[in-house]
């Protein structure tokens, strides 16, 4: 079943951001890539980033989750704050998902051991979820299932408060619309939302292209982390990774004219972090040109590990 959004009240204290993952789907090194970005990793030259998730709190014992990446365990595992403090206890109160691609549900599996928390989605992400038996295991008595409608407010454990909204973007690589429809707005893709104490943080992983909407929603925001998948569109294809452009994908390029960096440019967005980068995009080599471009612009490049606070 699920259930209706509940309120709590708001605390006073600063709004913490924890990146758990930064990459894109596989993160880097994927199992089954030899790229450049992946053997520097394996070499150790570059830092290694699993699947893009964050933890948010803003008293630093109650935390949500925003997606739940297939390495979930790992991740929790670098995090002091998110240990259990007692038996069959965790900090995670709430999960709140962005898409029903594989890298933001896989972990949700991970997360069955039968202590409670609320699993909060768009009605239609809901239904994918229901029509996948697997996910049973997070039964209804310990795992309460919550559904946001995007524009309407609601608040996350400890006072956070939070409004998902529609992003261009597509259907999951799984489902069998998966290539219709690409770029439109509806529940298939979200961004978030957070307010607190006057300060605004946007987490948007996944974005086809910025529309006039986005653009005006994201306006003067405090930070951003932004859908950093690829560096240009046909950067899968030169490679020879893919036959898929970055387009086709539903993500939009960091690079060129049309792409998230000449977008963003001119909404007086105080800081701006690329997040769910995948393995192929030069941007991850810490001396490239690209990096340096980048930075230029006013970006940075997230890592696991990485912290704000605000």
């Amino acid at each position: 079943m699920v259930n209706v959004i509940r309120a709590e009240g708001a605390t006073s204290s600063a709004l913490q951001l924890l990146v758990l993952g930064a990459g894109a789907g596989g993160g880097s090194p994927q199992w089954n890539c030899g790229c450049t970005v992946c053997q520097q990793v394996r070499e150790g030259t570059v830092a290694p980033r699993t699947q893009a998730s964050v933890a948010v709190s803003v008293d630093g014992e109650r935390w949500s989750l925003i997606d739940c990446a297939p390495e979930i365990l790992a991740q929790l595992q670098n995090v002091p704050e998110l240990a259990p403090t007692q038996l069959r206890h965790s900090p995670i109160e709430a999960v709140l998902l962005t898409g029903g691609d594989i890298d933001h549900i896989a972990g949700l599996l991970s997360l069955r051991e039968g202590t409670p928390y609320e699993l909060l989605a768009t009605g239609e992400l809901h239904q994918t979820l229901a029509a996948n038996t697997v996910f049973d295991v997070l039964r209804p008595e310990v795992v309460r299932r919550t559904r946001v409608e995007n524009g309407s407010p609601f608040t996350l454990p400890g006072g956070l408060q939070a409004t998902t909204f529609a992003v261009p973007g597509k259907a999951a690589l799984y489902q069998p619309n998966e290539a219709e429809n690409i770029g439109a707005e509806g529940e298939t893709t979200i961004g978030v939302e957070l307010r607190h104490a006057g300060k605004r943080i946007y987490y948007i992983p996944g974005c086809a292209h910025v529309s006039d909407a986005l653009a005006a929603r994201i306006r003067g925001a405090d930070l951003v982390l932004f859908d950093g998948t690829l560096w240009r569109d046909d950067e899968l294809i030169a490679a020879g990774l893919s036959h898929k452009s970055g387009a086709r994908m539903g993500h939009l390029s960091m690079s060129g004219p049309e792409g998230s960096m000449a977008a963003l440019s001119k909404l007086d967005i105080r800081r701006r972090i690329y997040i769910h980068i995948n393995n192929s995009n030069p941007a991850l080599l810490d001396h490239s040109l690209e990096r340096r471009a980048l930075e230029e612009a006013g970006w940075e490049v997230g890592f696991d590990g990485m912290r704000v606070t605000l």
